[in-house]
């Protein structure tokens, strides 16, 4: 009973005070309570109505109605679509060359491409040269383990790219064998077996993996680096190595070929395929946000419906729109070669093969990335880096020294100073803006090579120059390359063995005249 009468004594307490308070109202300023009545800033409010490129949007106290759920749902839908585009080039840019190669027959590590008469205009390949014999062959890891690869001595730049399109190692002169030749192990991701000794080993991120290897003209011919391909060359599976199988060669000169990835939406069936081919951790979580955002995810079967699809099919013009545009007429302060009054500008806009701006400060660059496989392959440090007498430098050029495209109704020159700086050969290669492949026009190869085409005439002052246009300028035949009426061109030129003086720039090539 005792603590009963407790409790009730408090109880009466209590209400005598709530009472009190009630008799004698105070402030919540002198209680130091919050004002719950203070102006909310204008910048954080939403308005009823907002007009915006994707139409107005209208809100109830900041609720979004439906019509505005569906816009901004179509452009998010639309963000990520056309970013997915942009970030997977790399990757369909290597989807497309299997495809292509698989369709001519290289299904097998043993099998390769072998260009016994250099590469010409038959081939869909973007940017391909005339210069060098290509041996191209693909691994595919999942299938077949880890792979050797016997790299002759003599061989010029060769390189191994994941299905991602990123460096996984050099051969020949810029890889570890230095030009003598090597046997390279590339094992699969995730390998936790034993690594033999005698190879230069390296584990791939991905299943699938592109091997282009090059050889250089001997007196210009191909015979030496076709017989070094043929007689020298082997692939095939470590598990095969006590009896590897013998290495076939697909001759591939003058063979059509498509290896240009889509640019409609089928790019995104495209980018699936490899999503559901490859290991899940070859992207990061980023990367792989984005697909699924879309509908990309592996394990999971890519079915846009009818919305999606039209989405895609926007998202696809858009991104193939913004590449050429990155690739034709860039905005970078960075890709110009010689600066802001000169056309020649570089595929490898920042000099880095990862895309990292100011050495990963600036974090990467994506359009750089996007703008170099949109119009280019072969990712490797080699053709970034300052090796005086080896590797490869290049320059690309779309304008002429007036800043409008190249016309192929147009006549033009141009004059490559004397004592160019390559220690092994230089070359000139026009290219369809359409296809990012050898223009196709009378000429096979669309290309000169000072190299192969010895006959070109020289000025006295030791300079050559070229001329391009529809016919060739009386007596210029040997030093002109045939554009056609109706088509754009542009231009890259190769340095084998660069020196100095194309590093420091005391050397340059002259612009593009139009005459």
């Amino acid at each position: 009973m005792r603590k009963l009468h407790d409790v009730s004594q408090r109880i009466l307490a209590l209400t005598a005070v709530a009472a009190l308070f009630c008799s004698y109202p105070i402030a919540a300023k002198e209680l130091n309570l919050p004002n719950y009545n203070t102006p909310i800033p204008e910048e954080v409010m939403t308005p009823d109505k907002v007009e915006t490129s994707i139409g107005t949007l209208s809100f109830f106290d900041g609720l979004p109605d439906e019509d505005t759920v569906q816009k901004v749902y179509d452009n998010l839908d639309l963000i990520r679509a056309t970013e997915v585009f942009l970030e997977m080039i790399p990757l369909a840019s290597i989807e497309g060359l299997r495809r292509g190669m698989l369709s001519v027959g290289v299904d097998a590590a043993n099998k390769i491409m072998l260009y016994d008469n250099l590469m010409d205009s038959n081939s869909l390949f973007l940017t391909g040269n005339t210069d060098t014999i290509y041996a191209i062959g693909f691994l595919h890891l999942g299938r077949d383990g880890p792979t050797v690869i016997e790299i002759p001595p003599g061989a010029g730049p060769g390189t191994l790219n994941d299905a991602y399109f990123r460096f996984v190692i050099d051969m020949g002169a810029p890889g570890p064998d230095r030009g003598k030749g090597g046997k390279y192990l590339i094992l699969p991701p995730g390998y936790e077996g034993d690594i033999p000794e005698g190879y230069f080993a390296v584990e791939s991120p991905t299943y699938v993996n592109w091997l282009p290897l090059r050889g250089f003209l001997v007196d210009g011919k191909t015979d030496v680096a076709v017989k070094m391909w043929s007689e020298g060359l082997k692939i095939y599976p470590l598990a095969k190595k006590d009896k590897p199988p013998a290495l076939e060669v697909i001759n591939s000169t003058g063979v059509y070929m498509n290896t240009i990835h889509a640019n409609d939406q089928s790019f995104f069936e495209e980018v699936a395929q490899v999503i559901h081919r490859e290991p899940l951790e070859f992207l990061d979580d980023e990367l792989r946000g984005n697909l699924a955002s879309i509908g990309i995810e592996k394990g999971t079967p890519f079915e846009p419906d009818e919305r999606m699809q039209a989405i895609l099919k926007d998202a696809a013009a858009i991104a193939n729109a913004t590449s050429r545009a990155l690739a034709f007429r860039s905005r970078s302060d960075t890709i110009g070669v010689y600066g802001p009054d000169s056309a020649w500008f570089t595929a490898f806009d920042g000099g880095n093969y990862q895309w990292l701006k100011n050495d990963g400060k600036g974090g990467r660059n994506k359009d750089a990335r996007s703008l170099f496989f949109y119009i280019a392959t072969v990712n490797t440090p080699a053709m970034v880096l300052e090796m005086i007498g080896a590797g490869s430098q290049y320059a690309l050029a779309a304008l002429d020294s007036g800043g409008a495209y190249l016309n192929g109704a147009d006549s033009y020159k141009l004059t490559m100073p004397a004592n160019v700086p390559a220690k092994d050969f230089w070359s000139l290669v026009v290219y369809d803006p359409q296809t990012r492949s050898m223009l196709q026009t009378d000429q096979p190869y669309p290309s000169k090579n000072n190299e192969r085409n010895r006959d070109m005439l020289v000025n006295k002052d030791g300079s050559t120059t070229l001329w391009f246009g529809p016919k060739a300028p009386p007596g210029k035949e040997a030093n002109w390359i045939q554009t056609l009426p109706g088509k754009g061109w542009f231009l890259c030129l190769r340095l084998y063995g660069p020196l100095e003086h194309w590093f420091d720039k005391s050397w340059q090539p002259g612009e593009i005249e139009k005459l």
